[in-house]
């Protein structure tokens, strides 16, 4: 498994969002709270995707984000009113290189994956099937994290909202790889959406600034668990939490 966050607010420094908090992204990388037996720590690498002059920039590492000895010095002086960052536990089988990480992106889109397909790859080589065979061809890596984000990716390209492309993803992966964990991610530096299928996510929305991440990264009591087999959408203004039928 993984973990991962989505920030959406006033312009912050990095370190303010993945390092400074007491139960950080940073922390989570050798001390997740809550794993649900998905592993114990997420040393296979990370990756940071933030919003500069108007496009999404990523930073993405195949070493563990504690390791990373320039990591707190770009974090200090990057400052974003949007980003999205993941550190990764990879699945057995899976490569461990710097393309294997979250999160994934085209344009200004930027996704993560917390979670497995189960019976990877051949539950979903019908799926994959359906993908343009340059999609396929031109995959960040060999990962069910990286097919994923092509499925996603094909659907936005059509037109597809986010609100109803997660959904819809979520629905096709299960009906061929059942058990699957499909906790998933996705922002356009305005908006940001996330689905819980098997796995923790909570949400804290205040004073213009939204936060959805793997696990609470303080001891605020504003943070609040979002149910299994939940759609969240939310924006600095709103959110809403609803289930995935």
């Amino acid at each position: 498994m993984c973990r991962h966050l989505v920030y959406l607010g006033p312009r912050v420094p990095l370190a303010t969002v993945l390092i400074a908090p007491e139960f950080s992204l940073l922390t989570q990388s050798w001390a997740p709270r809550d794993m649900r037996e998905g592993g114990t720590i997420n040393a296979d690498g990370f990756g940071i995707g933030w919003y500069a002059g108007g496009r999404a920039v990523r930073y993405r590492r195949d070493r563990p984000m504690w390791t990373d000895a320039d990591l707190a010095g770009l974090a200090e002086v990057t400052v974003t009113g949007a980003l999205l960052a993941a550190v990764r536990s990879g699945t057995v089988g899976m490569p461990v290189v710097e393309t294997a990480c979250a999160p994934f992106g085209e344009g200004n889109w930027l996704f993560s994956h917390n979670g497995v397909v189960t019976g990877w790859p051949g539950s979903l080589a019908g799926l994959a099937a359906a993908l343009p065979p340059v999609d396929l061809y031109t995959l960040d890596a060999p990962t069910d994290s990286a097919l994923l984000w092509a499925l996603l990716r094909h659907k936005l390209r059509h037109g597809t909202a986010p609100d109803r492309a997660l959904p819809e993803l979520v629905a096709e992966v299960e009906a061929a790889a059942p058990g699957s964990r499909l906790n998933l991610l996705l922002t356009d530096g305005c908006g940001a959406w996330a689905t819980t299928v098997g796995h923790s996510l909570s949400i804290k929305h205040r004073g213009g600034v939204v936060l959805i991440a793997s696990e609470p990264h303080d001891r605020c009591t504003d943070w609040i668990p979002v149910p299994d087999r939940h759609l969240v959408s939310a924006d600095p203004s709103m959110y809403t939490v609803e289930a995935i039928v």
